[in-house]
């Protein structure tokens, strides 16, 4: 009897290291499989591809606001210089805006004055897209406040991601959403830091993406706040490689012709 009791004594403390191992073994494995926030950038810009220009037209609907009553439609057209410059052009009868990026600098541009030399939240949509380089796109990260040191897994609206800058499911913290499967980037969520108190957090999801030449390129593009749309963009039509003159990015040149009276296009 006292036999029998050893043997069922020793059962349960094998049984209980088996379990201890396997829990141990179980989680670290699946910790292995959560990459690296800066080998997710690199396959994901790997995914994405590279072209040396892009001209994009495209429709921007903006949604209610305080500022408008009904949704407004505009065409606007893009151009991409990669991976520095970056320029906005939306003309009607009615309204003008511009917005040019050259490297560091930036200007917006309104009907007949220069309204800001900084960038606005809902611009950044186009970050992903333009620094096409790791080291380009892992210093905007930092400028943004997204710490690619951090990862995790995680799942929105059925597809699962790896999630560059959080702990899933945290969203108190600026992060990339990049799905699993495809590793092109879906959700992408900015949490104003504490020094700019007029803004508020902001969603821009990504869809349907698009074979543009050698890259790829998001035909939906989507700016939530609050779970809120507030704004979407629709692609039209895009230009691969087209050629541009260096004086529509040069900002320089373009203010000081523009305090002439005139805008160059």
């Amino acid at each position: 009897m006292n036999y029998l009791k050893l043997i069922n004594k020793y059962s349960q403390t094998l049984l209980f290291w088996f379990f201890i191992f396997f829990c141990i073994f179980f989680c670290s494995n699946t910790h292995a499989y959560v990459l690296q926030g800066s080998h997710i950038i690199e396959l994901m810009l790997k995914n994405i591809g590279k072209n040396k220009s892009l001209r994009v037209s495209q429709r921007l609907i903006i949604y209610n606001s305080a500022e408008i009553e009904q949704p407004v439609d505009i065409d606007e057209v893009l151009s991409y210089s990669f991976p520095e410059k970056f320029r906005s052009d939306i003309v009607s009868k009615n309204f003008q805006r511009y917005y040019i990026l050259s490297k560091k600098l930036s200007v917006t541009i309104i009907g007949d004055r220069i309204v800001s030399e900084t960038e606005s939240q809902l611009d950044y949509y186009k970050d992903i897209l333009l620094y096409n380089s790791i080291e380009l796109l892992e210093e905007r990260f930092s400028e943004l406040e997204i710490d690619c040191s951090i990862s995790s897994l995680g799942r929105f609206q059925g597809n699962i991601a790896y999630i560059i800058g959080a702990e899933y499911p945290d969203l108190t913290v600026s992060q990339l959403w990049v799905e699993k499967k495809t590793f092109r980037p879906f959700r992408w969520i900015l949490i104003p830091n504490k020094s700019n108190i007029h803004e508020e957090p902001l969603e821009i999801r990504y869809f349907s993406w698009e074979k543009a030449g050698n890259a790829w390129y998001p035909a939906r593009v989507e700016f939530y706040q609050n779970d809120i749309l507030i704004q979407k963009i629709i692609v039209k039509n895009i230009e691969i490689n087209p050629l541009f003159s260096e004086d529509i990015f040069n900002i320089r040149q373009i203010k000081a012709v523009y305090r002439l009276g005139t805008m160059p296009k």
